[in-house]
C-alpha cells in the first residue's frame, strides 16, 4: 500500500521544504526563473566511503555533501551520520541551511552532508575511519570560502576535529575550514550549547511578547542529545520545569519537573538512556507528545509531529522547532487549527550556525572571543531576527514559518540578482 503523503515514511525533509518555500515564493511574486533555480542544489557530491572494519571485512557506505546555494557567501551545513541520511533528506537539509543563514543574515550559503551509517554501532577505531574516508572523498569541495562543515546528527567536536586533521593534510593547517570543533584546535567558546542557547533565546522573545510563561513556565522536549539537553539546562537555569524528555529508547516524565542537572549528567555527558534515569516515571515517545505543557520542543528527527500519529494529540501552547523540519506542513495546519503556534526551525535553531560564524570569524582574524563575547553576540543577532520576523508575523497575517521563508527568499534572491541572474 502506498504512503500517504503526509506519512513520516514519504515526508521528507525534502518534500516539507518544497511545500513551505512554494507558500512564502507566491506571497513575495518570486520570479519563475528564480523558484528553479532556489530548488536545484548548485553541486550534488555522492561518494562511496569505503572503511576496513574492527572484524578485517570492509564495508562500504554512501556518502553526500549538496551545496544548495551559494550566492551569498561559501556553503556551510553540518555533516550527519545517520541511517536515513539519503541524498532528498541531505538536500532538504541543505536547502533549509541556504534560507537559515540568510534569515539570520549572516554571509554563508546553505549546504548539507550525510553518511548513511548508525554510529551507534561503531567503534571509535571504526568512527574515525569513516569520518576521515568521507572527507577525503569529499575534500576537492571544501575549505574556508567554499564550504565548511559543522557537527550535526551523529558528529561531534571529535570528529571535526578529524575532519580538520585530514583535510590540513592535503592543504596545510586551515581551521577555518571547519566549525563546531574542539576550543585547543581553533574552536569558539559557547559553540557546543550554542544552538539550545540560541532556542532559549527566541523562546524568552516570544515569553515577552505573548504571556506564554518560561520562568515557572512548563517544557517537553523530545530528544535529548546536544540541542534538547543543553536546552534543558538552560531552561531550568532560567526557572522553568522540565516535565519530560525522551532519547531514542523512551522518555522520562515528572510532573513536579525533573532534577535536570543530575539528569543532564547521566545522559548527555555519561552518554546513558534516559529511562535509565532515577527520577520520574518511564513513558513511550509516544506517549511524551500527550503531556500537558506550555512548550513543546522537538529536538530530534524532521516528521516527528504528523497528521498520522500525534498532530491532533499534542497539548502545548507553542511548539518550538529545535529539529529540522519536525513538523510536517498538514500537521502544521492542523496545530494552526487548534490555535497552536509554531516556531520554524530555521529561526529557533540558527545559533548554531551563528556561533559557526563568529568561530570563522575568529579563525580568521586569528584572534580568539571571550565567551561572554560569544554570547552577547549571539543574544543580539537572534533577538534581532525574531523581532524582523515577528513585525511581518503581524503586518502580513501570515504564520511565523511564512514570515521567515520571506525574509530568506527575499535575500537570497537579491543576491542572485546583484550577481546577474534576472
Amino acid at each position: 500500500m502506498a504512503a500517504r503523503p503526509d506519512s513520516t515514511s514519504s515526508m521528507s525533509t525534502r518534500a516539507i521544504t518544497k511545500n513551505q518555500f512554494d507558500v512564502a515564493a507566491d506571497l513575495i511574486d518570486l520570479e519563475d526563473h528564480m523558484r528553479r533555480i532556489f530548488l536545484m542544489p548548485f553541486r550534488t557530491v555522492a561518494v562511496e566511503v569505503p572503511v576496513r572494519m574492527d572484524d578485517g571485512d570492509i564495508d562500504v557506505f554512501r556518502g553526500y555533501r549538496i551545496q544548495h546555494n551559494g550566492a551569498r557567501g561559501p556553503c556551510k551545513g553540518g555533516i550527519r551520520f545517520h541511517p536515513e541520511a539519503d541524498e532528498q533528506e541531505v538536500l532538504g537539509l541543505a536547502t533549509t541551511m541556504t534560507w537559515k543563514t540568510a534569515l539570520l543574515d549572516i554571509p554563508f550559503g546553505g549546504a548539507k552532508g550525510g553518511v548513511q551509517i548508525n554510529p551507534r554501532n561503531l567503534s571509535m577505531r571504526e568512527y574515525e575511519a569513516v569520518t576521515r574516508a568521507f572527507t577525503s572523498r569529499i575534500a576537492i569541495v571544501l575549505g574556508p570560502y567554499r564550504d565548511i562543515p559543522a557537527p550535526d546528527m551523529g558528529t561531534n567536536a571529535q570528529v571535526m576535529a578529524w575532519i580538520l586533521d585530514e583535510f590540513s593534510k592535503r592543504r596545510g593547517y586551515t581551521p577555518a575550514m571547519v566549525t563546531g570543533k574542539p576550543i585547543s584546535l581553533g574552536g569558539s567558546q559557547g559553540r557546543e550549547e550554542a544552538t539550545g542557547r540560541g532556542v532559549m533565546y527566541t523562546m524568552q522573545e516570544y515569553a515577552n511578547d505573548f504571556g506564554v510563561p518560561l520562568k515557572d513556565g512548563t517544557v517537553v522536549i523530545q530528544g535529548f542529545g546536544n540541542v534538547g539537553g543543553h536546552l534543558a539546562r538552560l531552561l531550568q537555569e532560567q526557572g522553568a520545569k522540565v516535565l519530560a524528555v525522551s532519547d531514542v529508547d523512551g522518555g522520562i516524565y515528572n510532573p513536579k519537573g525533573l532534577a535536570i542537572p543530575e539528569l543532564f549528567q547521566h545522559a548527555y555527558v555519561d552518554r546513558n538512556p534516559v529511562q535509565e534515569f532515577d527520577g520520574g516515571d518511564h513513558i513511550t515517545n509516544t506517549e511524551l507528545w500527550s503531556v500537558g505543557c506550555d512548550w513543546l520542543v522537538p529536538a530530534a528527527l524532521g516528521g516527528a509531529i504528523n497528521r498520522e500519529t500525534n498532530a491532533d494529540k499534542v497539548k502545548c501552547r507553542v511548539v518550538v522547532e529545535a529539529a529540522n523540519s519536525p513538523v510536517t506542513p498538514i500537521a502544521d495546519k492542523i496545530l494552526e487549527e487548534r490555535g497552536i503556534s509554531v516556531l520554524p526551525d530555521f529561526l529557533v535553531n540558527a545559533g548554531g550556525v551563528v556561533v559557526s560564524y563568529f568561530e570563522w570569524v575568529q579563525n580568521l582574524q586569528q584572534h580568539p572571543w571571550s565567551l561572554d563575547q560569544v554570547n552577547r553576540e549571539l543574544l543580539n543577532r537572534m533577538t534581532r531576527v525574531y523581532r524582523d520576523v515577528r513585525d511581518i508575523v503581524k503586518e502580513r497575517e501570515v504564520s511565523w514559518r511564512t514570515a521567515a521563508y520571506m525574509i530568506s527568499l527575499a535575500r537570497v534572491a537579491e543576491a542572485e540578482r546583484l550577481r546577474g541572474h534576472q
